[in-house]
């Protein structure tokens, strides 16, 4: 650590200041957030969000489609997400870029990864249309899609990607410690996913939790998993309700 002197009077006296240090900074931002509690006491705080978030996602799904409850529940949900793991992982500019410096790797990168994954999903859901209970169980999810207003439905859509990544990604992660972040993170993603008693919701939280953790250790930041998350959930949206439209619908 760097220190600088300075004179006093006729200059026999001299006062070594440090360099405020950037985690002097970092806590000045953070004042009165929690993040110095102890492990436990945010395993708890983060046990305690993933339940009531498992909760209002299993409702929301529960819900009419297109219905205000729906829209309510899902925007809730993501709002416990969000704010429950800010509280046990306040962010900074560098929690989310992590360890990339060069632009193609903090954003084009995990955008064309987002995409890959869609083109991936989508092969994959022509062929669940042939496997009934998967094609029951995507036309099911997809309803809602198709029955309740497309900005309301992108807008809640996004807003639950961003605020997963905040929490399972972010204040899950950290939780875990080194056991196992990747493996376990993505075991209490679909756990959670499985509150909406969905199969297909639930595979697929499997395939992309596990893409999502990766990517948050390798990239050691949040960023990369975000704009996958979005990129990959908006395209899904976009263009996979049509495969899944029943013939009456059509007319």
């Amino acid at each position: 650590m760097s220190s600088q002197e300075f004179a006093w009077g006729d200059g026999s006296t001299s006062l070594s200041v440090a360099d405020p240090p950037s985690w002097t900074v970092k806590r000045l931002f953070q004042a009165g957030c929690g993040c110095d509690k102890p492990t436990r006491r945010r395993r708890g705080l983060a046990a305690a969000v993933a339940l009531t978030g498992t909760g209002l996602l299993g409702a929301s799904l529960s819900a009419k489609p297109g219905s205000r409850e729906f829209y309510a529940l899902t925007f809730t949900a993501a709002g416990t997400w969000l704010v429950g793991g800010l509280l046990a992982e306040p962010l900074d500019w560098s929690a989310l870029r992590g360890e990339e410096r060069s632009f193609g790797r903090l954003v084009a990168v995990p955008v064309l990864t987002g995409a890959a994954a869609f083109g991936a999903f989508f092969g994959a859901a022509l062929v669940a249309r042939r496997i009934p209970v998967l094609n029951d169980a995507l036309t099911s999810a997809l309803s809602y899609a198709e029955r309740g207003s497309d900005s309301l439905v992108m807008a809640t859509t996004l807003a639950n990607g961003v605020a997963e990544e905040v929490f399972f990604r972010g204040s899950v992660f950290n939780a875990l410690g080194s056991s196992h972040p990747v493996a376990a993170s993505t075991a209490a993603y679909v756990l959670t996913t499985s509150a909406t008693r969905n199969p297909a919701l639930v595979l697929a939280s499997g395939v992309m939790g596990t893409l999502f953790a990766v990517q948050r250790r390798a990239s050691g930041g949040l960023l990369a998993p975000i704009l996958t998350h979005v990129t990959w959930s908006a395209l899904m949206l976009r263009y996979l309700p049509v495969v899944f439209r029943k013939p009456l619908d059509r007319a």
